[in-house]
């Protein structure tokens, strides 16, 4: 009997426990901070789209359900609740880049792709120290690309193409040890791909396509073991010039090599051709001559090779169906 009533004892005592835990998450609130900034964000002319939005709280009070793209975390204790994403894309959202955003610090994911922000990205975007997605692809912005996002070490997905930024590529991304996926293409940024990037041991897929960047490959590869993990590279529609040089050849998990549409000249190294995986070659529109080793025919994953456009000697022939890459297409190929 004795025991029956300690088991009891224990039961209620356990389930006492539970409902104070969900007293204390449906009853704790958000943090002041988080909820100023957002709502200093709703109440801009820009952001009257959102029109889900509902409340003072966006992580929900009482009846009111989180508001639409914003997801909230309860920090260690259950005392508060903190903003860790906010995804608001494709309703067409115009302005400027909200500064109030930089201060959700707790931010993991930032998703406003597809909308029509102007401006600059604010150098406070460096406040976001657990940001890991950061994706503000086809949108308007402009200016520099600040070298600030350099200081969030745990980024890993970075998606800025599709904008009008200007100027230099920022060496400071490589301070970013865990990058895995870099996007740039279709802006206007100049000058040369910092080859510190190169360092980069995580790095998959780099793309800066369709800008007026300069250079030659050899510079981007010259720091020994560069590159180790990228599977995708993209210097597309670009000025760079030189050759493609035998070195390229130590990105053994290179699958996709996109050069075309740009000034590059001399003979295609034998060597590429024994990257285990690579599948897509692009060299069309440039100034190569010479011709295609036999060892690309050979090649046992080499679906596409590009070739027009150049000076390769006659007979020479390209692989695949020639099937046009489009830009978009290159969004999924990661």
């Amino acid at each position: 009997m004795a025991t029956n009533f300690r088991q009891c004892s224990s039961l209620i005592h356990i389930f006492l426990i539970v409902l104070s835990l969900l007293d204390v998450f449906v009853h704790c609130k958000t943090l002041k901070r988080d909820v100023k900034a957002l709502n200093e964000i709703k109440a801009s002319l820009g952001w009257r789209v959102v029109y889900a939005w509902v409340g003072d709280d966006p992580c929900g009070d009482g009846d009111l359900p989180p508001w639409s793209g914003v997801t909230c975390s309860t920090v260690s204790g259950g005392d508060y609740r903190v903003v860790t994403e906010l995804e608001v894309y494709a309703v067409s959202i115009v302005g400027p880049f909200p500064i109030a955003v930089t201060n959700l610090v707790d931010l993991t994911r930032l998703d406003l792709h597809n909308n029509k922000l102007t401006g600059p990205i604010p150098s406070q975007v460096g406040r976001l120290k657990h940001l890991k997605i950061l994706n503000l692809r086809w949108n308007k912005l402009q200016d520099a690309i600040p070298p600030e996002i350099g200081e969030l070490k745990q980024l890993t997905h970075l998606y800025l193409s599709f904008n009008n930024f200007k100027g230099e590529i920022p060496k400071e991304l490589a301070n970013l040890p865990e990058l895995r996926y870099l996007q740039l293409h279709e802006n206007r940024l100049t000058g040369r791909i910092p080859p510190e990037l190169g360092t980069l041991q995580n790095l998959r897929y780099l793309d800066v396509g369709n800008n007026h960047l300069v250079g030659t490959i050899r510079e981007l590869i010259r720091i020994e073991g560069c590159f180790p993990a990228l599977r995708n590279l993209y210097l597309n529609n670009n000025y760079f010039t030189g050759g493609v040089p035998a070195q390229l050849a130590n990105l053994a998990n290179l699958e996709i090599l996109y050069l075309s549409h740009n000034k590059m000249s001399g003979i295609v190294p034998s060597g590429l051709a024994h990257i285990p995986r690579l599948t897509y070659l692009y060299l069309d529109h440039n100034q190569f001559s010479g011709r295609i080793p036999d060892a690309f025919y050979k090649h046992p994953f080499l679906k596409e090779m590009y070739i027009e456009g150049n000076s390769f000697r006659p007979g020479v022939k390209p692989i695949g169906a020639h099937k046009v890459l489009e830009l978009s297409d290159s969004e999924f190929l990661f």
